[in-house]
């Protein structure tokens, strides 16, 4: 008989000690725990998360090649700030912005400036705060108060930019969505705009619905009111999604820094850059347009860094990744990849469009993302959240949510395509979609209504 412990001892995976207990979840346990229990437990419990290939929700990647897990495995350990000590991940990092300042059509992409940032939120916030240090360094310099300063964008704007206008005192203007103008396009700017304004936020891709702000009118309005008042304000595009997706499948489209009031740009990376989360990016359009005293030159760990970034120590993988698929897609791969997204987009708005029982909001023409809403009449046993909540039990994370102040008694449902969504899966779910709203059409008597938890929609 082996003397070996390992044979002594029946010992079930489930049955062993830690497993059979419950876990602790809001303090420390008095003991260690195996690494294989601990893994077990943390592995089971995250099964209880949606399937995030089936999340329709998110705009974050959920899917890359097997040359990017391994490039992430072998990479994940690097620290973006020391640049002393990983200066090639340095110099990467400066190769991808260069190489979006290109494509976005900076008028002189190796002499402009920018950097990686944990997703588009710290881009944006970066952004801001460049705006509002110009704007105040012109108003001291002559002689003018400095106490209020605005900010103007559309009502559906994403929740960072409140947060930045919350957290660096600055007075948020919202432009109200309405059915006559769903986005901000220039009409009745100069109602918003003042001598206050350090800028104006236009996005490349309204988390609502998908669509795009029309940059270039936004431009021109702001010319318009140049010429009127004298107030040369500045634009900011939040590109998060459409920073991605226009140079390759609107290539025409004047929206980036060919319009000479655009002064910053930002995106994330790990939405249409097709990167995992997180990564941001932002590009200004010259070097003179980011305050100096924004940037921070510190020595650490050796050597002497510049940094820009509102974190210090980040992941440096997901750098890595962005150039590496610079260097595997190209534009031309890229367009691709884009281009069979937004196939997958126009089917899917095609099919809602048709069953009849909705009404288009919007059809993934610009970026791969569309919403719709309950066609007129049909029905008053259900809304759009029980048909979320079906969708849900199949699987589907498919949100339903209020439009915007103006637009809140409007509930809509909106549908993200990601690089990973294929016709088949998508045929699928319009086979859920119908089959679900027909088991809905078929019920004798309301829904409840009730505590209805709309779906995060950014």
């Amino acid at each position: 008989m082996s003397t070996n412990p390992e044979f002594l001892e029946v010992n079930p995976l489930f049955a062993r000690p830690g497993e059979a207990t419950l876990a602790p979840r809001y303090t420390l346990g008095d003991t260690m725990m195996g690494p294989d229990t601990a893994f077990q437990i943390v592995h089971d419990e995250i099964k209880l998360d949606g399937i995030s290939r089936l999340n329709l929700a998110t705009f974050v990647s959920t899917w890359m090649d097997d040359q990017a897990r391994r490039l992430y495995t072998e990479s994940f350990d690097k620290n973006m700030i020391d640049k002393d000590e990983y200066p090639q991940t340095a110099a990467i990092e400066d190769y991808c912005w260069h190489i979006i300042a290109d494509l976005w059509h900076a008028p002189e992409p190796r002499t402009t400036i920018g950097t990686s940032t944990i997703g588009s939120s710290e881009a944006c916030m970066l952004g801001g705060l460049a705006f509002k240090r110009r704007w105040q360094q012109a108003r001291r310099a002559a002689g003018l108060s400095t106490e209020k300063p605005n900010l103007v964008m559309s009502s559906a704007v994403q929740v960072c930019w409140e947060k930045f206008c919350n957290y660096w005192d600055v007075e948020m203007r919202l432009v109200p969505v309405t059915d006559e103008h769903p986005c901000l396009d220039g009409h009745d700017l100069a109602d918003y705009v003042d001598e206050n304004t350090i800028g104006v936020v236009a996005i490349m891709g309204v988390t609502y619905t998908g669509i795009y702000e029309p940059v270039q009118e936004i431009a021109a309005a702001l010319d318009e009111i140049q010429a009127r008042t004298g107030l040369d304000v500045p634009i900011h595009v939040d590109a998060a999604s459409g920073g991605m997706i226009a140079p390759f499948l609107q290539p025409d489209l004047v929206w980036d820094f060919r319009l000479e009031r655009v002064h910053s740009i930002s995106t994330s990376a790990h939405k249409y850059g097709l990167v995992y989360p997180g990564l941001g990016w932002v590009v200004w359009r010259s070097p003179d347009l980011l305050p100096e005293d924004l940037i921070f030159r510190v020595s650490y760990l050796g050597g002497d860094m510049p940094t820009l970034a509102l974190n210090f120590s980040r992941p440096g993988a997901q750098v890595l990744l962005q150039y590496y698929l610079f260097l595997r897609l190209g534009f031309e791969g890229y367009r691709m990849v884009q281009q069979a997204s937004q196939d997958v987009a126009m089917y899917l708005s095609k099919g809602i469009a048709e069953h009849g029982a909705f009404t288009l909001v919007s059809d993934g023409s610009d970026i791969p993302v569309f919403a719709w809403r309950l066609a007129e009449g049909h029905t008053d046993k259900w809304n759009l959240f029980h048909l979320s909540d079906r969708l849900r039990a199949r699987g589907w994370l498919v949100p339903a949510y209020p439009m915007p102040d103006d637009l809140s008694d409007r509930i809509v449902q909106r549908i993200v395509v990601r690089n990973g969504l294929s016709l088949d899966l998508a045929s699928r779910l319009l086979t859920a979609i119908s089959e679900e709203t027909a088991y809905l059409d078929r019920l004798d008597g309301p829904m409840p209504v009730e505590e209805h938890q709309p779906g995060f929609t950014h």
